[in-house]
C-alpha cells in the first residue's frame, strides 16, 4: 500500500521555470510566420496586381481551365470569348493565369 503512496507522489526535482515550457511555442510562430505566412501573402498580393492588370486582348486561363481572350474588362467581371460566337462574362477573381496579349502571329 505505501508502493502506491509513493507512486502517486510527485517527484522530488524542481518544476523548472514556466517561461522554459514556452520558448519552443514562442520559436514555432516566427517559423510560422516566414514559412507559410508570408509567402502566402505575397502571392494574394501577386494574383492582385496581376488581375488589376488585366486588359483587353490579353489571353487568360480560368480557373476551370477555360481558355479565352478578354473582349471587354468592367469593374468586377471580364467578358471572354472561348470560341467563335462564344462569349462568357466571368468573375475577375476566377482567373488562374494571363497568358499574354493576342498577337498577330496567334489570331
Amino acid at each position: 500500500m505505501n508502493f502506491l503512496f509513493l507512486a502517486m507522489a510527485s517527484p522530488q526535482g524542481g518544476q523548472g521555470s514556466p517561461f522554459a515550457s514556452m520558448v519552443p511555442f514562442l520559436l514555432i510562430v516566427p517559423i510560422f510566420y516566414f514559412l507559410l505566412i508570408r509567402p502566402q501573402q505575397k502571392r494574394q498580393k501577386q494574383f492582385k496586381q496581376m488581375v488589376a492588370q488585366l486588359k483587353k486582348d490579353d489571353r487568360v486561363v480560368t480557373a476551370g481551365g477555360i481558355h479565352g481572350l478578354v473582349l471587354s474588362v468592367k469593374e468586377h467581371t471580364l467578358t471572354l470569348k472561348i470560341a467563335d460566337n462564344v462569349k462568357v462574362e466571368i468573375d475577375r477573381s476566377s482567373i488562374a493565369r494571363v497568358l499574354g496579349a493576342e498577337t498577330e502571329v496567334g489570331k
